[in-house]
C-alpha cells in the first residue's frame, strides 16, 4: 500500500494546490505525483486545479479532454477521490464564472483518500458576489482521519 510508508503521525494534513489555466490537468499531476512521500491517507488536497474533472463540471456539458481523463487515471491510481462529486453525483454546481466566455465550470476541488469518504459530513459550494470564484465548505466529522 503505497500509503502505509508515511512515517509521521498526525491528525489531518491540507495539501493546497493552484493550477495557472496553461495545460492545468498535467500540472495538478505533476503536483501531485512529486509529493507522494508527503501525502498519506490522512491528506485534504484541495485548491484551484483550473480544470473541471468531469463533464458534470462544466455548463457547456462537452466532453472531457484526454489531460482531465489521464488526470482522473492518476486520481484512481493514488486512491484519491473527488469528495464532492461523490457525494453529488449529478448535482450541476459551479466555484468560477468566465464572463469572456459565458460559462460557469467547477474548477476548485476537494480530494481525499477513498477510505476516508465517510470522515466528511457534507460538501458544498458557497457563493460569491464579490468575486468570480465561489468556496467550498467541508464539514469534517469529529471523528479522526487515521
Amino acid at each position: 500500500d503505497k500509503w502505509a510508508s508515511s512515517p509521521r503521525r498526525h491528525d489531518t494534513i491540507i495539501f493546497n494546490v493552484y493550477a495557472l489555466n496553461n495545460r492545468a490537468s498535467k500540472y495538478v499531476r505533476q503536483k501531485l505525483i512529486e509529493p507522494q512521500r508527503e501525502i498519506d491517507k490522512a491528506t485534504i488536497i484541495v485548491g484551484d486545479f483550473n480544470t473541471p474533472l468531469s463533464v458534470f463540471d462544466k455548463s457547456s456539458r462537452r466532453q472531457v479532454s484526454k489531460g482531465i481523463v489521464v488526470l482522473d487515471i492518476t486520481f484512481s491510481q493514488l486512491d484519491l477521490i473527488d469528495t464532492y462529486r461523490i457525494l453529488h453525483l449529478t448535482r450541476a454546481e459551479y466555484t468560477f464564472f468566465s464572463s469572456s466566455h459565458g460559462r460557469f465550470t467547477k474548477i476548485d476541488h476537494v480530494l481525499v483518500h477513498n477510505t476516508h469518504l465517510n470522515k466528511f459530513k457534507e460538501i458544498g459550494i458557497i457563493q460569491s458576489m464579490l468575486s468570480d470564484h465561489s468556496g467550498i465548505k467541508l464539514e469534517v466529522s469529529k471523528r479522526k482521519i487515521a
